[in-house]
């Protein structure tokens, strides 16, 4: 095998694959635990990304290149989401919990669908971020309250949802699904 090309995880056939895009979700409980352990992870590429910025920008302190330290994590975050999405439709959180992300008719996903979900994904963050700056909430346990009320909100949404997935995979026709054998 190539250095270059992956693994297939799980062992399950097209045809398996296909049918379980067109059930349910794979179990909230098992979402909610990829979704905090890619939390995790992700810590670790923002403290990468950002140390490749510093030393190439030469930044002495937090305030100075602000915003392309910013800038480099978002495009670290997205490269890391949509390699992983479009290469075998799991990210390192996603494989632990054995769950993968397929289009709604049980494929693998391609590069512009990978991309529209992970500006949608923003869905669990951005609302939450908005109405905390319009209401002039700018401690960080008013903003962590705000983000945590709103992530319950998204997570209990996917009870009204067709197949209970999240908003943005509903939007973005794509599927979370179970990937246990």
């Amino acid at each position: 095998m190539s250095v270059f090309q992956l693994p297939t995880q799980g062992g399950l056939s097209a045809a398996e694959l296909q049918a379980r895009a067109l059930g349910p979700a794979a179990p909230l409980r098992r979402r909610m635990a990829a979704f905090i352990y890619e939390g995790v992870l992700l810590f670790a590429l923002f403290m990468v990304a950002g140390a490749i910025y510093s030393v190439s920008a030469g930044q002495v302190h937090a305030l100075q290149g602000r915003t392309g330290m910013m800038a480099t994590q978002f495009l670290a975050l997205a490269l890391y989401f949509i390699w992983f999405w479009t290469h075998g439709g799991q990210t390192l959180a996603m494989k632990t919990w054995q769950v993968r992300l397929l289009t709604q008719n049980g494929e693998p996903l391609g590069l512009w669908p990978a991309c529209l979900r992970f500006l949608l994904s923003w869905l669990w963050f951005m609302p939450a971020w908005l109405g905390s700056w319009l209401a002039g909430w700018h401690q960080s346990k008013l903003l962590f309250g705000a983000m945590l009320v709103w992530a319950l909100i998204y997570a209990a949404l996917t009870r009204l949802l067709p197949q209970r997935q999240f908003l943005h995979d509903a939007i973005c026709r794509t599927r979370v699904i179970d990937h246990r054998t």
